[in-house]
């Protein structure tokens, strides 16, 4: 038996092999409350612009009030051979209401049908982000206004290179995820318009309003070309672009916790609550939250690389290969959306290791950058002839395993003659931080005024 939905011109119903790959209501399913607000919006245009009748379109809204009712209930029950999340929809209209739901479908398509569910699906996505990584942003401001004078080791290829404060490390995941959410805001702002009235590819010669239609489902405007309207995944792509970038920080942040609750670092700790243990070593606290967070990223680049791929060979306007957005978008976006919620928690978990912090800021000979400073500084030096005799007198510590601040001023007076005592003023971890004051720098003044206007700034929403 053929698809009524459809079927007129095919005499005979799918083989099972064809259905099986036509299908998509297993996972378009996601897409009924979006699906619901846009049929009701076309059918009140419908109404309003005297296509039907206004007595036929109250019983399509309330036939779709009842099938949203029956779907977040349960009682719903959605079939394969209706393909799609529209065709069951539809059909379980037609039980309902009779004839009058055959025009529902009047002046659209399935095509711009499920571009507009779509968008509107990542639209309500994205402010879900946005939501949450303002709930991160303001975790870390807070972390960071707690511990900004607290010293840490700050690293270049992994090796101690200069003090910083935890506060300031914590700012700088602020700042990038920051930058996150605007990605967001910017994605969301060029996609929020309407394909609706689209239709099959050309338009409709029906006189719809589809200034009505946008304007209803929260769009600025509509879809300027049907072509465009029915075929473009740009906002999607777009989406996933900027959740790669976001899952490549929280990968980032969440490989520096696992690091960091190593006992050969020993920066942080995490609670039970974010921590899990091993089977077979009863010692073992793993940070398997952090290294969850870390291992979505590639799902995540997965779906963007896998629409990218999908999209790159398809002529215009609309093919059924476009069938496989949904499910990339339907797993990497809520993925984002759990790493995000496991991020916040684990900042807000984590209690950094004053002690242990201070003792590795001070490793590496991380004061060398100030003490070469104070030649330039105090003896007036070239900046290049200062690195060459702070690099003496660390080859000199490195040689007599000492501290910067243990090396005898004799000896550093022998590779410079003018170093007087006051060069042990620098050479203190805290010293070093307190005089890094330029702009985005990581005294500590400076990261308490940062992290307060963040919060300030994200308190206002």
């Amino acid at each position: 038996m053929s698809n009524r939905m459809w079927g007129g011109r095919f005499a005979e119903g799918p083989d099972a092999i064809m259905e099986e790959i036509n299908a998509s209501i297993g996972f378009d399913q996601k897409l009924y409350r979006q699906d619901i607000e846009g049929s009701k919006a076309h059918v009140r245009m419908l109404a309003a612009q005297q296509i039907v009748a206004g007595e036929d379109a109250e019983k399509i809204v309330h036939g779709l009030d009842t099938i949203l009712s029956e779907i977040e209930t349960g009682k719903f029950t959605f079939s394969r051979a209706l393909e799609d999340i529209h065709m069951n929809i539809e059909a379980r209209l037609a039980e309902l209401i009779g004839a009058p739901a055959g025009r529902l479908h009047t002046a659209r398509s399935r095509n711009d049908q499920v571009a507009t569910d779509f968008r509107l699906w990542v639209r309500d996505t994205l402010d879900t982000l946005d939501g949450q990584l303002a709930e991160l942003l303001v975790a870390l401001a807070e972390k960071a206004e707690t511990h900004a004078a607290d010293v840490m080791p700050g690293f270049t290829h992994l090796q101690s290179a200069q003090p910083v404060t935890f506060g300031h490390h914590m700012m700088a995941y602020v700042e990038m995820f920051a930058r996150d959410r605007s990605r967001f805001a910017d994605a969301r702002k060029r996609m929020n318009e309407s394909p609706l009235g689209s239709a099959a590819l050309a338009g409709t010669s029906f006189p719809i309003d589809r200034e009505a239609t946008a304007k209803a489902l929260g769009f600025d405007r509509p879809m300027a070309n049907s072509l465009d309207g029915v075929s473009d995944r740009d906002f999607v792509i777009e989406a996933l672009s900027a959740a790669s970038i976001c899952s490549m920080h929280l990968s980032r942040f969440a490989e520096e916790i696992v690091l960091w609750c190593s006992a050969q670092f020993g920066f942080i700790k995490l609670s039970d609550k974010f921590s899990t243990g091993s089977s077979i070593m009863p010692q073992k606290k793993n940070p398997d939250a952090a290294e969850l967070v870390r291992a979505k990223t590639g799902r995540i680049y997965g779906g963007m690389m896998a629409l990218l791929v999908m999209m790159k060979g398809l002529p215009l306007a609309y093919s059924k290969d476009m069938q496989e957005d949904k499910e990339q978008a339907f797993d990497a976006l809520p993925s984002l959306s759990l790493a995000l919620a496991a991020m916040t928690g684990m900042v807000r978990d984590m209690e950094p290791q004053v002690k242990r912090l201070k003792k590795a800021a001070g490793s590496g000979y991380s004061t060398a950058t100030d003490l070469a400073d104070w030649l330039v500084r105090v003896l007036g030096m070239p900046f290049r002839d200062a690195h060459h005799v702070t690099g003496k007198i660390v080859g000199y510590a490195v040689a007599e395993s000492v501290e910067l601040e243990k090396v005898p001023l004799a000896v550093m007076q022998e590779i410079e003659p003018r170093i007087t005592r006051e060069i042990y003023s620098v050479l203190t971890v805290d010293k070093s931080v307190k005089s890094r004051t330029s702009y985005g720098g990581t005294a500590p003044a400076n990261v308490r005024k940062q992290a307060r206007r963040w919060l300030k700034q994200l308190a206002k929403g």
